[in-house]
């Protein structure tokens, strides 16, 4: 009995611990978090990419949104920006949003409050020396938040941001059409989408058909009527 009870109790601490990681997958879970997943009210889409800055990914990224005049938000790995700080200082010239992502891109569900902490100030720091912004928003790696990590990031002050929409893009198989396909699905006023600028911790070359679909995702929302838009605060 009391070695059930053990069980059970192990098994359903495990629960609470993984539940919010179910959150990208399972709109249900999401809705129920304290977490970002759409904009209600936002007249347009926020775009949004990750893992960056690339120097190939993210410079073509900013030429294809500079071209349309069109916004979007960078979640930032603080390691990469500590290697390419200048790409960050361009990305907020040319009127972006840098926000937090990782230091290292590592599955939050293995990390301990502190440790995670500690990863989000170093990638803070970093991020905000090269960009000269204040950092108020933060994406987990894989879109995977733990019960403790959540607390730990509010309790920072930094607004937990999922999606709406995706690409899929990350996956060798990806196809620029397919992509744009994706991600627009059903796209709405307030729908938050996420792509990556940056092949780091994805498929090789996979920035390069993100890059491609962008044109035509950015032609879907204007068909419809939408603008791409910084994320709110």
């Amino acid at each position: 009995m009391i070695r059930a009870a053990a069980g059970t109790g192990f098994a359903a601490a495990a629960v609470v611990h993984c539940g919010p990681a179910l959150a990208p997958v399972l709109p249900l879970v999401g809705a129920r978090l304290p977490v970002i997943l759409r904009q209600p009210g936002e007249e347009g889409v926020a775009l949004t990419f990750d893992d960056g800055p690339h120097p190939q990914g993210t410079p073509a990224v900013l030429e294809i949104l500079r071209e349309a005049g069109a916004s979007a938000t960078f979640f930032l790995a603080g390691e990469q920006v500590e290697r390419r700080p200048a790409l960050v200082a361009e990305t907020v010239a040319a009127g972006h949003r840098v926000e937090l992502h990782c230091h290292r891109h590592r599955n939050q569900l293995r990390l301990t409050p502190r440790q995670l902490l500690a990863d989000a100030e170093r990638a803070r720091a970093a991020i905000e020396d090269a960009g000269g912004q204040a950092v108020r928003d933060y994406r987990p790696p894989y879109g995977i938040f733990s019960a403790a990590g959540l607390r730990a990031v509010r309790g920072r002050g930094w607004r937990p941001v999922l999606w709406s929409r995706w690409g899929h893009d990350w996956r060798r198989r990806a196809t620029p059409m397919g992509i744009a396909a994706e991600a627009t699905a059903g796209v709405g006023a307030g729908d938050v989408i996420l792509l990556h600028d940056a092949d780091y911790y994805s498929a090789p070359g996979s920035w390069a058909r993100t890059a491609a679909a962008l044109p035509a995702i950015l032609a879907t929302l204007e068909a419809r009527g939408l603008k791409s838009t910084l994320l709110r605060r």
